[in-house]
C-alpha cells in the first residue's frame, strides 16, 4: 500500500480554512492552476469533493466540514513537533546525567566540570561511572548520557564523537626515587620494577613491543585494573608506573614524573554520545561544559 502524500494535509488546512482556490494558492504563493491540481488529488486521495460550486463561490462538503477542525489539529501538532526545542532555562533544569569516564578523568576533569555545572544548572545532578571496558551498549540503551575514551571500532559506527584533548604517556615514580636523580634513559626504565594498568581491551600503545625491538624488557612485577591504584603503588614503594599525563594530572602531587623514553605516539580522547541526544539542548548543553573543562 503506497503511504498517504502528508503534504497534502497542509494543502487541505488551508483550503478548508480559506474556503476559496485562489486566495489557498495566495497564502501557499501557488498560482491558481497549481492549486487546482492539488485539490483534484485531494478529491482523489478522500474520495469527496470536499469544496463544491454554489454560486460564484465554493463551498465545502459535509464531509469537508467534519474534518476540518482535525485536519487543523494535526498540522498544527506536526508544527509544534519540528520545530525547535524551546530555549534551555538552565536555572530550572532538574535532570541527571551519567558519564561513563576513562580512569583518573573524574578526579582531573571532574571539579572544574562540577563547579560550572553548579553555576549555571544548580538543579543538575552529575553521576560518575568508572569505564572498565570498551563496550558502548550504555549509550545505545541509555543507561549512560556520555562516554570518554579513546575511539575504536568496538565503539559502534552509530556513536557520535567530538574530540577532546591529546594525551601522552609518562612515566611515574614516587618522589626521591633514584631515577629522578638523572637522565632516564631507556635502559634506566626497562631496569627497575613496574606496575601497569590493565584489563581487558586496555591498550598501552605497545610499550613492551618497542622495548622489545630496542633489545629491552622491563619487569612487570604487579598489574591492577586502573591507573589510580598503579599511581597509589608507585607513590609507596620503588616500583615505575606508566600511566596517561592529562588523564592523571591531580592524581600525580608530589611524584616525580618523566617523559618515557621510547617512541610512543600520543592518543585521542573523545566524547562519545549516541545520535539520538543530538538535538537534546540539555545534552547539547553538557556536552559544552565537558569541552570547556578539558580545554582549562
Amino acid at each position: 500500500m503506497t503511504p498517504p502524500d502528508l503534504n497534502l494535509l497542509h494543502l487541505l488546512d488551508v483550503l478548508l480554512t480559506e474556503g476559496s482556490v485562489v486566495r489557498a494558492g495566495k497564502r501557499l504563493r501557488l498560482s491558481p492552476s497549481a492549486m487546482s491540481r492539488a485539490l483534484a488529488r485531494l478529491r482523489a486521495v478522500t474520495g469527496d469533493q470536499l469544496l463544491v460550486r454554489a454560486g460564484r463561490g465554493l463551498v465545502p462538503t459535509p464531509r469537508a466540514i467534519a474534518m476540518k477542525r482535525q485536519v487543523h489539529d494535526l498540522v498544527e501538532e506536526a508544527h509544534m513537533l519540528l520545530r525547535p526545542a524551546d530555549r534551555l532555562e538552565l536555572a530550572t533544569l532538574k535532570r541527571t546525567f551519567t558519564l561513563r569516564t576513562s580512569d583518573g578523568f573524574a578526579e582531573t576533569f571532574g571539579p572544574r566540570l562540577i563547579t560550572q555545572v553548579q553555576q549555571e544548572a544548580p538543579g543538575v545532578q552529575l553521576r560518575f561511572v568508572r569505564k572498565l571496558d570498551k563496550d558502548s551498549e550504555g549509550l545505545r540503551d541509555g543507561t549512560i548520557d556520555l562516554e570518554t575514551g579513546v575511539v575504536s571500532g568496538t565503539s559502534g559506527p552509530e556513536v557520535r564523537a567530538q574530540a577532546l584533548f591529546v594525551d601522552r604517556y609518562v612515566g611515574v615514580a614516587r618522589g626521591g626515587h633514584p631515577l629522578s636523580r638523572g637522565e632516564v634513559t631507556p635502559a634506566a626504565y626497562a631496569a627497575w620494577n613496574h606496575v601497569v594498568a590493565w584489563r581487558p581491551g586496555l591498550n598501552l600503545l605497545g610499550v613492551d613491543e618497542v622495548m622489545e625491538r630496542l633489545g629491552l624488557s622491563r619487569h612487570v612485577m604487579t598489574s591492577v585494573d586502573g591507573f589510580s591504584a598503579a599511581l597509589a603503588l608507585a607513590r609507596e614503594s620503588d616500583l615505575i608506573a606508566t600511566v596517561p599525563a592529562l588523564h592523571t594530572a591531580a592524581l600525580r602531587e608530589g611524584m616525580f614524573t618523566f617523559p618515557i623514553p621510547l617512541p610512543i605516539p600520543d592518543f585521542t580522547i573523545s566524547l562519545l554520545w549516541h545520535p539520538r541526544l543530538d538535538g537534546d539542548p540539555a545534552h547539547r548543553w553538557l556536552r559544552d561544559c565537558v569541552q570547556r573543562a578539558c580545554r582549562r
